[in-house]
């Protein structure tokens, strides 16, 4: 018995090793589905490796995509994170081997003779269910993989959140910087045509506040502009010399149509990744509900070889076998709380579906609304405020409009192109707030902002 028991225990130790790529394989092929880059494993060669494509990519100005993979090579809290696959594989491998044997030794002597009891036991319950075991633990290392692959996936969302963020708070503070200048020179000339009385005061004091109240909107713009890049330099993880990395002085261009919603609902079901795990999660869940019905009764089981030695008797060899008698503890509670768990990891699985498919249709208004308000501003507004602002010169240039309606016109553009820029920004967040809901992790939509209004925008 002896023999069996320590073949099988050498049988399920060489079966249970670590994978070759620790689960990082599966992890960049989720994240590249849906982000359309991968991850790599943290380890020293990779480092450096993922450091000069980090470096190579920061030389140019930053899109989009290039953004999304800085940050997935050099995002430092999505390396940390990915430790989790390590502790999870180092728990399965675990899982598939078995306790190690204990071994007592006793020696009583008296009477001119000496007794000596050896023995090794083993935990035949855990070898048992190391079958039973490995299955859990494979389940929820599958697990952690969605896990890692969802985290992976949000730092990308996230990344091209903080980009067109940043873009769009430096093109605002760029045009603030214009607004402030135009607004200077009209105050100039309206303290000029006071002095000499061709102006009221009360016009020049309505041209110097539109001026101070320009200063103030720039230096807004300015740290909006500022906080924004910040952010995105947090998520690509650079420092240094690599936070002077360019960014286009506009945002991209609108595409020429939306998309349609099609089958994002049930695609969300097969693809995003919180539905995954808690179906991973519920399935793992009612595995060890029959881990804890098998073992109900019997819990503790060791069986060993046993030899004892006796002065002038021979040697005499056995096994011992120890058991558990469930006298007072049946195992009804360990069962009922397994069920509980089970019914709780069905409910939530059922709980992140219908809250999914909510976010789909929510991700998708918001996505439909802002390209048709960016396209409105694009088509018919910024149009229209250029043609008025075309026709107010030619009648100021054929002495039919005064200089004070000029700049009238000029101070109404501001709020128009502003909103324009907003609304161009608003679409794309809006567009990664819609992939994030079929192929991530989901979450609340960001809430279409109101536009800017006055003389600058509102961040």
């Amino acid at each position: 018995m002896a023999v069996a028991v320590a073949l099988a225990t050498l049988t399920l130790a060489g079966c249970a090793t670590f994978s070759r790529d620790g689960g990082f394989d599966t992890v960049s092929a989720l994240t590249r589905e849906r982000t359309g880059q991968g991850v790599q494993k943290p380890a020293t060669d990779a480092d450096a490796t993922a450091r000069s494509q980090a470096r190579q990519l920061l030389t140019k100005p930053l899109t989009p995509d290039s953004a999304v993979q800085i940050a997935l090579l050099n995002n430092r809290g999505l390396q940390s994170a990915f430790a989790e696959l390590g502790i999870a594989e180092a728990e399965l491998v675990q899982a598939g081997r078995m306790r190690n044997p204990g071994f007592s030794f006793g020696r009583l002597q008296g009477g001119g003779e000496i007794e000596i009891d050896r023995s090794v036991m083993f935990d035949l319950v855990n070898l048992l269910t190391v079958p039973w075991r490995s299955g859990i633990e494979q389940r929820r290392f599958e697990q952690a993989k969605l896990a890692a692959a969802a985290q992976a996936v949000q730092l990308a969302a996230d990344t091209r959140r903080a980009y067109f963020n940043a873009v769009a708070a430096a093109q605002t503070a760029q045009y603030m910087e214009q607004v402030k200048d135009a607004a200077e020179a009209s105050a100039e000339l309206a303290r000029r045509l006071a002095r000499v009385g061709n102006w009221s005061k009360l016009d020049q004091a309505r041209e110097q506040a539109f001026y101070a109240d320009a200063t103030a909107q720039l230096a807004r713009a300015r740290h909006n502009a500022v906080a924004a890049r910040e952010q995105l330099t947090r998520l690509l993880g650079v420092w240094g010399e690599q936070v002077e990395y360019k960014l286009p002085e506009r945002l991209p261009d609108l595409p020429q149509a939306p998309n349609e919603l099609g089958y994002a609902e049930q695609k969300a079901m097969e693809q995003r990744l919180d539905v995954l795990m808690a179906r991973r999660d519920a399935e793992a869940t009612a595995s060890s509900l029959g881990l804890s019905k098998a073992t109900r009764f019997v819990n503790v089981l060791e069986a060993g070889y046993q030899n004892k030695s006796q002065t002038g008797q021979p040697r005499q060899n056995g096994y011992e076998i120890s058991l558990e008698l469930p006298l007072f503890d049946w195992g009804g509670a360990r069962t009922a709380k397994a069920e509980a768990l089970y019914m709780q990891a069905v409910h939530r699985t059922a709980d992140i579906a219908v809250r999914a498919r909510s976010e789909v249709r929510e991700a998708y208004s918001a996505y439909r609304t802002s390209y048709d308000v960016a396209r409105h501003y694009r088509d018919e507004v910024v149009p229209l405020r250029k043609k008025i602002s075309d026709e107010v010169l030619l009648r100021y240039n054929g002495m039919l409009a005064s200089v004070f309606e000029l700049l009238a016109d000029a101070r109404d553009q501001v709020s128009s192109v502003n909103a324009a820029i907003e609304a161009q920004r608003d679409f794309w967040i809006a567009e990664t707030d819609l992939q994030a809901a079929i192929n991530g992790s989901g979450g609340s939509p960001t809430p279409l902002r109101a536009s800017a209004s006055g003389g600058a925008a509102k961040e």
